[in-house]
C-alpha cells in the first residue's frame, strides 16, 4: 500500500500555537553518567502514554552491569523512583500548549518531557529483579531511554495527598 502524498503527518516535536521557544545557552553546567536503558514497546512520542500511571504495560529496565552491586536489596522495594533522560524531547521551550487542554501553561508547571533539562520521574512499580535487570510497571517514556537514577520511593516521606496543581483542579470543576 502506498501511501497517500496528500495525507497530514504531524510533527510531534515541534512547537504548538502559543508555545514559546528561547536561545539555550552556549554550553552544559554539569554532566550525567546514563546507568543503563529503559525498554518499553513505545518508539514513536503519539504512542507513549501521556502520563506513567496510564500504562500497566511491564517494561524492563537494563542496569549497566558495572552497578550490579548498586542494586543491593533493591528487590525489597515494591515501588522505586525511576529518573530518566528524554533524550529525544526537545530543550527550548519555555511556555506549552498541551494538546489536551489547548491552552499555553509554563514548562515548570507541566509534566511534559520538553525542558531545559529533559529529566523525567516515574514511580514505578516492581515487579521482578534479574541480575541487572528490573521488569517494572508505570513508566512513560520511548523505548531505548537513557536511565539516570533509580532511588527506593518511601511512602512515608514521599506521598503528598494533599498536593494540588492548581490549574488543573480548576479545569476540571466545570
Amino acid at each position: 500500500m502506498t501511501p497517500d502524498p496528500k495525507a497530514e503527518t504531524i510533527d510531534w516535536f515541534a512547537a504548538r500555537p502559543g508555545e514559546v521557544a528561547v536561545d539555550l545557552p552556549a554550553q552544559f553546567d554539569a554532566g550525567l553518567y546514563f546507568i543503563g536503558r529503559i525498554r518499553t514497546p513505545w518508539t514513536k512520542r503519539e504512542d507513549c502514554p501521556k502520563n506513567a500511571g496510564e500504562s500497566d504495560a511491564v517494561c524492563t529496565i537494563e542496569v549497566d552491569p558495572r552497578y550490579a552491586k548498586a542494586l543491593d536489596k533493591v528487590e525489597t522495594c515494591t515501588h522505586l523512583i525511576i529518573l530518566y533522560w528524554m533524550d529525544r524531547a526537545r530543550r527550548d521551550l519555555v511556555v506549552q500548549t498541551p494538546r489536551h487542554y489547548g491552552e499555553g501553561r509554563g514548562s515548570f508547571a507541566l509534566r511534559s518531557p520538553v525542558r531545559p533539562n529533559p529529566i523525567a520521574l516515574s514511580v514505578v512499580q516492581l515487579l521482578k529483579v534479574e541480575g541487572t535487570t528490573l521488569s517494572v510497571k508505570n513508566i512513560d517514556c520511548l523505548d531505548n531511554t537513557p536511565l539516570l537514577d533509580i532511588k527506593p520511593y518511601f511512602a512515608s516521606v514521599d506521598s503528598k495527598p494533599d498536593a494540588q496543581v492548581g490549574w488543573h483542579r480548576d479545569r476540571n470543576k466545570g
